[in-house]
C-alpha cells in the first residue's frame, strides 16, 4: 500500500516599513502595519479560509480517511490573530476533527538551527506551546524552517522528543535512494525523517497554473496516474508545499481547488491508498535506512541549500551581526524587545537580501517588497542598529568580551562532543586528552616556581 502524506506550511513576515538612518535612536517602531494588515486579509480570503473550507468538507465526506498536517510558524499566528481571527478559528475547527495535525517549527520562522543552537531550542518550545495553546495539540513531528536539515539539525530535534522530523529529498543526499521510503536520523536512528518527493510537490506547487508545462493541465487522474508508476514497493508519498499554492500562487480560477476537492477521490476509491499524517506514518512504517546528511540542505532551487539566505557576505553581516546579540537576549526580559528579536529572526529578512535572484532577469525579485537587495540590506540594518542600542540599554553587557568568549567556548564543545560520537560510532575510541602534570614551588626569595615532574629513569641516571 502506498501511503500519501499531505503537508502545508503557512508563514509570512512581519514586513518592515522604510526605516531611514536619521530614525536610529528616534523611532522605535519598525513595522509596516499596513501592508502587513492588507497582505494578511489577501491571503486569508483567497486561499486560507476557501482551502480550510474544502479540507473540511472532505474530512467530513470520506469520514476521517482524508488526513493532511499544518505548520503554522509563531510569527504567522500572531499576524492571524490580529489581523483575521477567522483563521484561527477555522484552523481549530479542523484541529477538533481529529483529522488534522500540527507541526512544530521555529516560532520565528528563523535560521536559528544553523547559528545559535541555545536560541533554536527556545525558540522550539516556545513554538510547542504556541501550538498546544492555540489547537489543543502537542506536536511530536518537527519541520524545521524552510526545510533546513542535517544529521547534527536532527540529533538536537530528536534529543528534545520529536519522534519524526520533515527533510528535502535533495540529490545530494539521497543518490540513486528513492524518496519514498521511511528513513531514520543517522546519529539518533529512534527519529523518523519523512522525505519530501520534490517532483510531484512542485508539479502542484509551481507547474500546476502554467500553460507552457507540457503537462498542462493537471488533472487529480492524471496525477495519480503518476504515482501509479512509483515502485510496488515504495510505499511513502510525501507532498509538501506552502499552503498559499491554494488560491495565492495559483489563483482560484485556475481550478487549483478544484484539484484539491478531487484527489481523496481519485486515491481513495482505489485501495492500495491511504492519506496519512506525518506521525501517523512515522508510527505505521519502518525506516529502511539512515538519511547521512553531513551538509546542510533546504527546499529552495535547484542547489537545495543554504545559499538562498547566506549566499553573499551582505547576507552573512546581517544575520552574524544578529545573533551576537544572542548573549544579551538570554537576559532581556522586556517584552517589546523579545517580539521585535522574534520578527527579525524571520529567514525572509535574509532571503531579500540574495543577489543571486536578481542575475536572471530577477525571476524571484518580485517575492521581495524592496527594489533591490541592496535596498533590502540598508533598511534590515538601519532596522538592526536601532534594536542593538535599544537591547545594550535595557540590558548592560558587563564584560562583552567574557560573553562572547563563553559562547564560543560553548559552540567548540558541542563540536567536540558531535566528533566524539561520531567517532565512537565509527567504532573508534577518543583519546583522552592528557595534560602534563606540573609542580609548584616558592624560591628562597618567596617567587613562585614552576618545574616539570621529572620521570624515574631520569632520576636513577642521576643516582
Amino acid at each position: 500500500m502506498k501511503n500519501i502524506c499531505l503537508y502545508f506550511q503557512l508563514h509570512q513576515p512581519v514586513k518592515l516599513r522604510r526605516y531611514r538612518f536619521f530614525d536610529i535612536g528616534n523611532d522605535h517602531y519598525y513595522y509596516d502595519d499596513y501592508a502587513n494588515e492588507s497582505n494578511i486579509n489577501k491571503l486569508a480570503h483567497t486561499c486560507y479560509l476557501p482551502a480550510n473550507k474544502v479540507i473540511a468538507e472532505l474530512i467530513k465526506k470520506y469520514k476521517g480517511k482524508f488526513q493532511v498536517a499544518f505548520s503554522i510558524s509563531g510569527t504567522m499566528i500572531d499576524q492571524l490573530k490580529i489581523y483575521a481571527p477567522e483563521v484561527i478559528d477555522s484552523f481549530k475547527a479542523l484541529a477538533a476533527t481529529k483529522n488534522v495535525e500540527f507541526i512544530a517549527e521555529t516560532s520565528a520562522h528563523s535560521l536559528a538551527s544553523v547559528r545559535n543552537i541555545d536560541e533554536f531550542k527556545r525558540q522550539i518550545s516556545h513554538q510547542v506551546k504556541t501550538i498546544e495553546d492555540t489547537f489543543g495539540q502537542v506536536p511530536v513531528v518537527f519541520r524545521n524552517t524552510e526545510l533546513i536539515y542535517s544529521d547534527g539539525i536532527g540529533e538536537v530535534v530528536a534529543q528534545m522528543g520529536f519522534k519524526a522530523m520533515l527533510s528535502e529529498g535533495a540529490k545530494q543526499t539521497l543518490g540513486w535512494k528513492s524518496a519514498n521510503y521511511m528513513y531514520c536520523n543517522s546519529i539518533e536512528p529512534r527519529m523518523k525523517v519523512l522525505v519530501r518527493n520534490y517532483h510531484m510537490s512542485d508539479d502542484i506547487a509551481l507547474r500546476f497554473s502554467n500553460q507552457s508545462w507540457s503537462e498542462w493541465p493537471l488533472t487529480a487522474q492524471k496525477f495519480k496516474s503518476w504515482a501509479d508508476g512509483i515502485g510496488g514497493n515504495e510505499e511513502l508519498v510525501n507532498l509538501f508545499m506552502n499552503y498559499e499554492t491554494f488560491g495565492a500562487v495559483h489563483s482560484q480560477e485556475s481550478g487549483i481547488l478544484e484539484f484539491l476537492r478531487a484527489l481523496p477521490e481519485v486515491f481513495l476509491t482505489d485501495e492500495n491508498y491511504a492519506f496519512v499524517t506525518p506521525s501517523k506514518a512515522a508510527q505505521k512504517l519502518q525506516s529502511v535506512s539512515a538519511l547521512h546528511v553531513s551538509g546542510t540542505t533546504s527546499w529552495v532551487d535547484e542547489e537545495r541549500d543554504l545559499t538562498a539566505w547566506l549566499g553573499n557576505e551582505m547576507q552573512n553581516e546581517a544575520v552574524d551581526k544578529l545573533y551576537a546579540l544572542a548573549p544579551l537576549m538570554e537576559r532581556c526580559t522586556d517584552e517589546q524587545l523579545i517580539k521585535d528579536w522574534q520578527y527579525l529572526q524571520a529567514s525572509d529578512h535574509f532571503y531579500y537580501m540574495g543577489t543571486k535572484f536578481f542575475a536572471n532577469g530577477a525571476n524571484r525579485a518580485y517575492t521581495s517588497p524592496y527594489p533591490t537587495p541592496y535596498e533590502a540590506f540598508i533598511n534590515y540594518m538601519n532596522v538592526l542598529s536601532d534594536f542593538a542600542e535599544r537591547l545594550k540599554k535595557a540590558v548592560p553587557s558587563g564584560n562583552s568580551e567574557v560573553e562572547a568568549l563563553k559562547e564560543q567556548n560553548s559552540q567548540l564543545q558541542s563540536q567536540v562532543s558531535n566528533l566524539e560520537k561520531q567517532l565512537v560510532k565509527a567504532g573508534v575510541e577518543p583519546k583522552p586528552t592528557t595534560r602534563r602534570r606540573t609542580t609548584t614551588a616558592k624560591s628562597a626569595e618567596g617567587k613562585t616556581t614552576t618545574t616539570k615532574k621529572t620521570t624515574t629513569r631520569k632520576k636513577k641516571n642521576e643516582e
